[in-house]
Order: structure tokens, then C-alpha cells, then sequence
């Protein structure tokens, strides 16, 4: 079979901003992404079915000499599900109610739906909204870990440190110093040739990505993941860094997730819980409008290649576009459109070609191009957004 991600088109408007630069499979939740799991799943490369102006950078390959068997790229595999797919009949679906999970369309693309199904009868671990990432991840970090250390041995590390309960796994090349992991409350995993440096205090579920480095002193609660390339430091809680993203300094952050590229001046805060303890909103660029999350705690949300200045402050429920660079004193507004340049003062736009430059050097300083197809994608973003900048 040749397995095919597909973007569920009402989820991906629920996952804006950060699926402006991404397919919904891309989504970081555990230790892997949505398509990772998928192929450590079905031991097989898969390709995605996406927006237009992605597929230059995720490609979708149709077979004509196996079966193409689509899977909803917001639903993430069980054994019972995997198990299902891979038994899937030509010209047969599987449902989740009205939600199409998996259908095999034979040699050939998909034109329609077909009308033979079958449904799950269970609720399946999804993700639908920007709030699933980080109140999921708890979950998923648990599932991840499951499958990425069965049958390995844990790395040793120095006897300097302090490691607390049976669930730690440490890949090789991680360098850990007078640190101290607790997975009592959940499992630890720290990627390959990460470090976590003297003084850094971890309460599981965690996940270090490969690359990543959590800073001296710093204080971090699960369930959290940051994912490859990345630095952290300060105090984090239940948050997702997608990877090549900093918050290296003092500051805190909550509820939250960060897309790739991104950069948290020192001292950066970002409020998860109102004052009078209400329930949060948040934009929701499919209702275009804040929408109630059904959570009292729930922080920032900063689509790719976003920056902000030191002392910057985010109130609970913010969305960060893409390519924002937010500075200045007070709180900015709740919903910050991508390319946009300023704080709570005001804003004007963010120059394409200006932001371009910065993404460059950014790319630059991790030994990676900014490659025009890179490049293509940020135009379309640029262009779709106008409508939510100021004039």
C-alpha cells in the first residue's frame, strides 16, 4: 500500500496560523509529529495531500502499482486503527461518524468518496483545535515514548545528576550535568546529542528534541515537548515548541505553542489563566472571530518565523501569526496578523521582502537555506493575510 496524509479542510482552518506554513500532519504533539507516527507506525515513508502553495515542500506521490490509501492527517494511529488500514478493501472507508478517517481508492487519485464504510465506534486521539496540542500532549508524549524505546536501552549519563522514577530515556550523545529529571508524574525523553545543562530542574512528561538544549536553571513542568534545535530556558509549562525556536532567557511560559523559527526575547511572559478565572477564547481564523476553548488555562499561540523583544507580555489566549515581530511595553492585542511590526502602540506591516532577509539569516545561523520555495510559501501567507492588517 501507499499511504497518503490528507488535510482535513475544516481542521486546517481550525490550526491557522500554524498551518499556514505546514500541512495538519506536521503538528508536533509527544515526541513525534502526527506523519512521524504514522510512519513508524506502517514502517513506510507517506506523502501528504495539502494546500497548493505547500506541495512544493510536501510533495503528495501516487502509486500506480500499489494501493493509495488516504488517512486523515489530524488523527493520530492505535494499534486497533493501524490494524484496520492496513486490512482496508479497494473502494472501502473507515468513519468516526460523519469524519472520514482512512479510505483505499486502489491504483488510482480520489475523485469522490465512496459510500461503503465502516465506522471506528470509538473516539479517536485527534487534533482539531490550537488548545489540542499542548492540553494533548500529555497523552501523547505517554504513546510516543512507548514506541520509540521499546526494546532499546536508555543511554548512561553522569552520576552527577539526579534522576527520579523508571521512566527516562536518554538517546546517545546527550550531555547532562548536576540536572535533575523526575518522571514520576510522567515519562522523560531526552533526543539525540541534546543537552541539558547544570542546575535545570524537569518534572515529567517531557520530551528534549534532538539538538535541543535546555538552559542552566532553568524550570520546566509537563507535559511539555521541544522539539529539534531549539533552546529553552526560564520556566515552561505545559507547552509545545514545534523546533529551531529559542526562548533561552528568564521568563515564563504557559499553555502554550510556538512554531518553528521563532525567537522569546529575555524576559518574555505570557499570562495562562485569567484573573477572575474564567474560561479563555481564542482567535479562531475559521469563525474569524475568538471562540470559547472550554479551558482556564490557555496562553500564546505564535505561528513560524514570529519574534518578539525582551520584556515582551502576552495576555491569556494570544495568537501570533506568521513572520510577526512584536516589542514594546504593555500587552499587544489578542490576535496579532501575521506580518505585522509593532506591539500594543500599534502596527504596520512587516516588508515581505524585510522578513525574508531575516528568515535567511535565521536559516544561516542553524547551517540551513532559505530556499525559494521557502520563500513562496511566506508570499502566499503575506498575501492571504492582508485582509487582517491594519491599512
Amino acid at each position: 500500500m501507499n499511504y497518503i496524509l490528507f488535510d482535513d479542510s475544516e481542521v486546517r482552518a481550525h490550526l491557522l496560523p500554524l498551518t499556514f506554513t505546514r500541512p495538519v500532519c506536521e503538528m508536533r504533539v509527544g515526541i513525534l509529529t502526527i506523519r512521524e507516527k504514522w510512519e513508524f507506525e506502517l514502517k513506510k515513508k507517506i506523502s501528504v495531500k495539502t494546500e497548493g502553495y505547500l506541495a512544493g515542500k510536501y510533495p503528495l506521490l501516487l502509486s500506480e502499482k500499489e494501493n493509495n490509501v488516504w488517512i486523515n492527517g489530524s488523527i493520530m494511529p492505535s494499534d486497533t486503527l493501524v490494524k484496520a488500514i492496513k486490512s482496508l478493501e479497494v473502494n472501502h472507508a473507515i468513519f468516526s461518524g460523519s469524519t472520514l478517517v482512512a479510505v483505499n481508492s486502489g491504483k488510482k487519485g480520489i475523485k469522490e468518496f465512496p459510500g461503503k464504510g465502516t465506522d471506528t465506534g470509538k473516539e479517536l486521539k485527534r487534533v482539531e483545535r490550537l488548545w489540542d496540542i499542548f492540553s494533548k500532549n500529555g497523552e501523547a508524549i505517554e504513546d510516543d515514548f512507548k514506541r520509540v524505546t521499546k526494546g532499546r536501552k536508555s543511554a548512561k549519563v553522569s552520576n552527577t545528576n539526579t534522576l527520579i522514577g523508571k521512566q527516562i530515556f536518554i538517546e546517545k550523545g546527550a550531555k547532562l550535568e548536576c540536572a535533575i529529571l523526575n518522571s514520576n508524574s510522567g515519562p522523560i525523553y531526552i533526543g539525540k546529542n541534546a543537552e541539558v545543562m547544570e542546575g535545570a530542574v524537569i518534572k515529567g512528561p517531557f520530551v528534549l528534541g534532538e539538538e535541543s538544549v535546555v538552559k542552566a536553571g532553568a524550570k520546566i513542568y509537563g507535559p511539555t515537548t521541544i522539539g529539534k534545535h531549539s533552546k529553552v530556558g526560564g520556566e515552561i509549562n505545559n507547552s509545545v515548541v514545534f523546533g529551531y525556536s529559542n526562548k533561552a532567557h528568564d521568563g515564563f511560559l504557559g499553555n502554550s505553542v510556538i512554531g518553528e523559527w521563532c525567537n522569546l526575547g529575555a524576559d518574555t511572559n505570557n499570562s495562562n489563566l485569567k484573573n477572575n478565572y474564567s474560561e479563555i477564547k481564542l482567535w479562531d481564523y475559521a469563525e474569524n472571530k475568538p471562540v470559547s476553548t472550554g479551558l482556564t488555562f490557555c496562553g500564546l499561540i505564535m505561528g513560524d518565523h514570529s519574534k518578539c523583544g525582551i520584556n515582551t507580555m502576552f495576555n491569556t489566549g494570544t495568537v501570533v501569526g506568521v513572520s510577526a515581530n512584536i516589542y514594546g511595553g504593555n500587552f499587544p492585542p489578542k490576535h496579532i496578523p501575521s506580518f505585522s511590526w509593532g506591539g500594543a502602540d500599534g502596527f504596520v506591516t512587516y516588508e515581505f521582502d524585510k522578513a525574508c532577509e531575516t528568515a535567511e539569516r535565521v536559516y544561516e545561523r542553524r547551517h540551513k537555506l532559505f530556499s525559494k520555495t521557502e520563500r513562496n510559501i511566506l508570499s502566499e501567507v503575506f498575501s492571504f493575510t492582508a485582509k487582517y492588517r491594519k491599512k
